[in-house]
């Protein structure tokens, strides 16, 4: 790898003698790290059959393969059983476990594509929001995919920029902030983020952050705790930032911040850091509006189709609502911060989606079949074979349904976990697999 002069002008500056092994590291193959989903895999690690994998020490149900599947011909990928994270990244746990030991709304400001997110819905405490935000509509779709994918109904998805959300004063407990980057610990993963690196390039991210922490800053109530993180080494973008932050806007660190070195730790570079705002000056939180206030979540007004109040485990847990001939159900414990939300930002997802009117058909969301809260006697299932899940993964017709199969909606496992619904029609079934997800292969 050819890296910049200025580069390692930089970094030998940083890491000293240390040099020659972080230089050997970035020409070594980057490790690849997975979580497992706690609500779909019972700490079981299953993920193409690979044994004697090694834990990752910072997480919880995480773990390095020795040899990189194809994770795209895996039906349990799709099932929402495990997310393929930098395993590096994965020590935001330690800053929950550590500081977070009652029920909070956490805001997760740069989501996409969900590595955070996913784990942020894994260990918070029961009872917590978590709201995934991402500033890019494509990306915030990707995101969403990879939350319901997830399963947890305790998770909203949003599309805002910093600013906009920053209007929400005092609303949030924590925040993570995993800002964009000059990237320079993705070095041996992406070879474009060394083109494309420049001493320029870093002043410019480190301003961006600043601005971005800035313009949310508002929405973190006092007291409460940013999780700031980089994949660079830098100090402009890491420890100069902390500094400035705590400085200008008024914080103090929780520790020293945390760096991951390649050749120390088996993953990227990384850097996180947790700081606490310690304004003392009053806080004018958000409030809901006075219709808003009258609105208790319990469902007034609205006739459920009978089916809906089977087909949660939980039904009394929810809040159901209707829009556009599709019902949804919102965790009832979240319903007012969801009113509130629904007012000021961009809602991508929320909840749960349970399914959507057609003429005189009610046809269930694939959102359902991927949540954690779906009742296991809602519908009728079919065990599907590898090369039969494969190809309803792509959206394929599929053949040779079992005749003691009712027809209408059916529940298509692999190893027991669900991937989605079809319609059983009788001579055929109608793939009911979202069009804008199925898997393309040559």
């Amino acid at each position: 790898m050819q890296l910049p002069e200025a580069f390692i002008s930089r970094t030998k500056a940083i890491i000293g003698d240390e040099w020659p092994e972080f230089e050997q590291a970035l020409n070594e193959e980057s490790p690849t790290s997975i979580r497992l989903n706690p609500w779909k895999t019972d700490g079981e690690h299953h993920v193409g059959r690979i044994r004697d994998t090694q834990p990752v020490l910072w997480a919880s149900n995480a773990y390095y393969l020795n040899v990189r599947p194809s994770f795209t011909l895996d039906p349990l990928f799709h099932a929402g059983c495990y997310y393929v994270q930098e395993a590096s990244s994965m020590f935001l746990e330690y800053f929950i476990q550590k500081y977070i030991h009652e029920p909070v709304k956490v805001l997760d400001l740069c989501a996409a594509p969900g590595g955070k997110s996913t784990q942020l819905s894994s260990v918070l405490p029961e009872g917590s929001l978590l709201v995934a935000n991402e500033v890019i509509r494509s990306r915030a779709h990707i995101l969403a995919e990879n939350l319901i994918k997830w399963g947890n109904p305790n998770t909203f998805v949003t599309n805002n920029d910093p600013s906009d959300i920053g209007r929400l004063t005092g609303f949030f407990d924590v925040i993570v902030s995993d800002v964009p980057c000059s990237g320079e610990g993705m070095f041996r993963k992406d070879p474009a983020a060394v083109s494309e690196w420049s001493v320029n390039h870093v002043r410019l991210c480190a301003e961006r952050q600043r601005r971005i922490v800035a313009d949310i800053w508002p929405v973190l109530k006092p007291s409460g705790i940013l999780i700031y993180s980089t994949c660079t080494y830098n100090k402009e973008e890491n420890e100069e930032n902390i500094d400035w932050i705590c400085r200008e806007l008024g914080a103090e660190k929780l520790e020293e911040p945390h760096r991951f070195m390649p050749h120390k730790t088996k993953g990227e570079g990384f850097f996180m850091a947790g700081i606490r705002k310690i304004v003392n000056s009053a806080t004018n939180l958000t409030k809901l509006t006075r219709n808003e206030k009258k609105r208790d979540g319990r469902n007034e007004g609205l006739t459920l189709p009978q089916e809906l109040k089977t087909w949660l485990s939980s039904p009394v847990d929810f809040t159901y609502l209707s829009e556009n001939n599709a019902f949804f159900a919102i965790p009832s414990i979240h319903y007012k911060d969801y009113q509130l939300l629904k007012n000021a930002l961009k809602i991508v997802s929320a909840g749960v989606a349970l399914g959507e009117m057609k003429g005189r058909d009610l046809v269930p969301a694939h959102a359902l079949a991927m949540s954690n809260v779906l009742s296991e006697n809602a519908f009728p299932d079919w065990e599907l074979d590898k090369e039969t899940a494969l190809n309803y993964l792509r959206k394929e017709a599929l053949q040779n349904i079992p005749s003691n199969l009712p027809k209408g909606y059916i529940l298509v496992k692999y190893q027991n976990h669900p991937l989605g619904f079809i319609k059983n029609i009788g001579t055929r079934a109608n793939n009911l697999y979202p069009q804008e997800w199925r898997i393309r292969m040559k």
